[in-house]
């Protein structure tokens, strides 16, 4: 899984094997030790909710998905889920997730169980 942040904007990634995972098993999370701390990130699926949602409580950011979505994500052609939320500063926070393709570029890092890029076909 890989998350990208840049200002107001919040981007997960997810593998083939992520996206299968979080259809089967209703979440998947990743985390990233910086020695003393641990830095936590993961989507759930969640029966309650019509959009994309987001929190952050503890050093963890929680992105939820329709659970209407997600169990069915890794069987279908849908790539991108996204979502506006205004915050409690009236600011726009922009949510995107997205299955992962492979790189078009040359890159150093692991692409075997990122899905094919459309556009090498």
């Amino acid at each position: 899984m890989k998350i990208r942040i840049k200002g107001d904007s919040i981007r997960f990634r997810l593998t083939q094997t992520e996206v299968k995972a979080l259809s089967e098993k209703g979440k998947v999370y990743d985390s990233t030790n910086f020695g003393n701390q641990e830095f936590n990130y993961g989507i759930t699926l969640k029966k309650d909710i019509d959009n994309l949602n987001v929190s952050f409580k503890n050093n963890s950011i929680t992105l939820e998905m329709p659970y209407i979505n997600g169990k069915s994500w890794y069987a279908n052609d849908i790539i991108t889920f996204d979502n506006i939320l205004k915050t409690s500063k009236k600011n726009d926070l922009h949510l995107l997730l997205e299955k992962d393709f492979t790189c078009l570029d040359n890159t150093i890092e692991d692409q075997s169980d990122n899905y094919p890029n459309p556009k090498l076909a």
